[in-house]
């Protein structure tokens, strides 16, 4: 009984514990952005400067920022083919830009997003990608 017991308490503890750990987002400075700037990407690891799309608006803004923290970190290696997008987040005074790479998915799907500085992917919801596709699209 004892024994049962035991092994029942150490099932729950773990779920406990593996529930309350949250999945790891991206993340982005802490200080206002200025400017959203989309560019079409020429490859991984850098950022195309010849913008299409520019956003400056704090609704814009708002959509792009919780777009990006509220992506989740995919486990495991990505077949990562050529980005659509490049996204350059700009910050009020002189704080270093974040550059993004975008691949943005089709309606109801998800899209991805990675630092241009590594090689993991997180993933929008299909409701994210719903209103980057309306904001990016909107020509």
């Amino acid at each position: 009984m004892k024994a049962f017991l035991l092994c029942t308490f150490m099932v729950f503890s773990f779920a406990i514990i593996t529930g309350c750990q949250s999945a790891e987002t991206m993340v982005l400075l802490d200080e206002e952005i200025r400017e959203i700037k989309v560019s079409k990407s020429e490859g991984l690891g850098g950022i195309n400067e010849e913008n299409f799309i520019s956003f400056k608006d704090r609704k814009s803004i708002a959509v792009f920022e919780k777009a990006i923290k509220t992506a989740v970190k995919q486990s495991g290696n990505a077949d990562i083919s050529k980005p659509e997008y490049d996204i350059a987040v700009e910050y009020k005074g002189d704080l270093p830009s974040h550059g993004i790479h975008l691949w943005l998915g089709e309606d109801n799907e998800k899209s991805a997003f990675m630092y241009i500085t590594n090689e993991d992917i997180y993933q929008t919801s299909p409701q994210m990608t719903k209103k980057l596709r309306s904001l990016i699209l909107s020509d």
